[in-house]
């Protein structure tokens, strides 16, 4: 075992539980994606980084009239598909996810998000690039973006955006790295590489297990070969966004796994990550809550607050809510009983017979594609993802790290879970 992040905590106590898979762990803090951080180390012909790769996803590395040895590389990988892909999976597993856009908006923002931010490691990039605090529904807007992608049928094959916006991800992740280099003041002694390879199976486990689970204490119920249909798709995301076999998951065990490792060794949260948590709480979900709730503004706000922490509450549990600050209240109560009378109603949803159920799906596609472009025309976001908006990587402003926020229409699903 190599030497360990001094900042880590628990090192002996996570190889003593978990073995080989503890020490692949720790000594993986030390690596980052040697592919994408070597394309964006380098200059490229025919434009900047972002512009050459986007050409190279739409037609192919063979369509520029130069590329560097980098840039090739990274494609060579990316057009070598594993024998263990299976889109027809990956299909079944959008279907299943995007009747529950609502519920998993919400565990996005109130657990996924929210546990991510309980250890002050992993979030020192996104909080020294600042952006999810000062602009939290832009970045939430462009998440949510990648993931609709994300979530389509055909989404990841070649020739999907899915597929490009998820490499685009992992070449801002290796900007980011790139920008924190050159700063001068990462600590890696202390905390490893930025955006090491545990903390990018985090992020997969987030999207994952994290949000099933607490989807499911939300009242919804996958079945057995939905499950796995989701953790294929989320083990194919990991692998094209430049996960390592050894700490890439694969199923659910490596996904709680990855879970309990990041908390046994996290040393806890610290002031950015609190703020973190306010500004995501406060400037979006919120408002975007509020915005359904009936009565007068000032009562809605309210009570969408006490929501929103009590789901967190609920999600997180109490004593890593209070690590975190985040507001207590007895509502939390009732809402940690609203899943069984949802689950009873998502049972029902699914009578009907095959056409009424593709006819749901549907919808609920075009239901997620209205709301998309509700929230980019309310917030005046007119990119994709970062790399491409005006003060990105490419004019010199670097772009902010994760691919972690809540897709639309989470707050209707909010104002159901409560009237239920």
């Amino acid at each position: 075992m190599e030497r360990i992040p001094t900042d880590l905590v628990n090192a002996d106590l996570a190889v003593q539980r978990y073995g080989e898979a503890g020490r692949v762990w720790l000594d993986q803090m030390w690596l980052a994606d040697p592919l994408a951080d070597a394309v964006a180390a380098d200059s490229h012909p025919g434009g900047s980084t972002t512009t050459v790769l986007r050409r190279a996803l739409a037609h192919g590395i063979g369509s520029l009239d130069e590329s560097t040895e980098s840039m090739r590389a990274l494609f060579a990988f990316l057009d070598d598909e594993p024998d263990w892909v299976d889109h027809d999976r990956m299909a079944r597993a959008a279907d299943a996810l995007i009747v529950n856009t609502a519920p998993l908006g919400i565990v996005l923002g109130a657990a996924s998000l929210v546990r991510g931010a309980g250890n002050t490691i992993a979030a020192k990039p996104l909080a020294i690039t600042g952006r999810y605090v000062s602009q939290p529904a832009m970045r939430s807007v462009e998440v949510g973006e990648w993931l609709s992608q994300v979530i389509t049928p055909g989404g990841m094959r070649r020739d999907g955006d899915g597929f490009a916006y998820t490499v685009r991800v992992r070449m801002i992740h290796a900007h980011v790295r790139q920008m924190l280099w050159k700063r001068g003041d990462w600590n890696e002694n202390a905390w490893g590489v930025p955006i090491p390879q545990p903390y990018m199976a985090f992020t997969i486990a987030e999207f994952g297990h994290i949000a099933i689970d607490a989807m499911h204490t939300l009242g919804v119920r996958f079945t057995d070969r939905e499950l796995e249909d989701i953790y294929h798709l989320w083990r194919y995301v990991g692998h094209v966004v430049g996960m390592s076999p050894e700490l890439g998951p694969t199923c659910e065990a490596d996904h709680v796994r990855i879970e309990e490792l990041y908390r046994l060794t996290s040393p806890g949260p610290g002031p950015d990550d609190h703020d973190f948590v306010v500004a995501l709480t406060e400037d979006y979900l919120v408002p975007e809550l509020a915005n359904v709730l009936p009565g007068p503004r000032i009562l809605r706000d309210r009570l969408a607050t006490n929501l929103m922490y009590g789901l967190q509450r609920v999600f997180i549990g109490d004593d890593d809510a209070d690590a975190l600050g985040i507001p207590d209240g007895k509502i939390k109560h009732l809402l940690g009983r609203v899943g069984p009378s949802l689950a009873l109603a998502g049972s029902a949803q699914r009578l009907g017979g095959s056409r009424r159920a593709r006819a749901r799906i549907e919808k609920a596609y075009r239901v997620r594609d209205a709301e998309m472009a509700r929230m980019r025309d309310d917030y005046r976001v007119t990119h994709g993802l970062v790399d491409a908006a005006a003060n990105s990587a490419s004019s010199g402003q670097p772009p902010v790290a994760g691919p972690t926020a809540l897709p639309p229409n989470a707050p209707a699903a909010v104002t159901s879970s409560v009237r239920q």
